[in-house]
């Protein structure tokens, strides 16, 4: 999935003027929780329609070329993958502030998690 969204993006990009940089962050299942207690995995849902506004509202930020996010849905085990989110944009002073702190927004606005102890 990332290899894709990285050949499509490459392929529609103006190098020259546009894509300097393209940031992926990729959220794992840890077998602990995160004040140390030891979990067997987590139930996950989403907000498909705030995702939406978000992901419009950080493609608009200055430098930003492209934006992707997918997130696991369900329960899932230790090891599996929870989300991809990928940016890219003209200069790392752009896609770094913006892949961190739309990680960050998801988190805390689009996703409920429950971990299973």
């Amino acid at each position: 999935m990332i290899g894709k969204w990285i050949k499509d993006i490459k392929t529609r990009a103006d190098f020259v003027e546009d894509l300097g940089m393209i940031l992926v962050h990729n959220g794992i299942v840890r077998a602990t929780s995160k004040d140390g207690k030891p979990v067997k995995g987590m139930h996950l849902a989403y907000d498909r329609k705030k995702l939406s506004y978000l992901l419009e509202e950080f493609s608009k930020k200055d430098g930003i070329v492209e934006i992707k996010v997918w997130i696991n849905e369900g329960r899932l085990k230790i090891g599996d993958d929870i989300m991809y989110a990928l940016v890219a944009g003209k200069f790392r002073t752009s896609v770094i502030p913006v892949l961190e702190e739309l990680v960050s927004r998801i988190k805390k606005e689009i996703v409920a998690e429950t971990e299973i102890f």
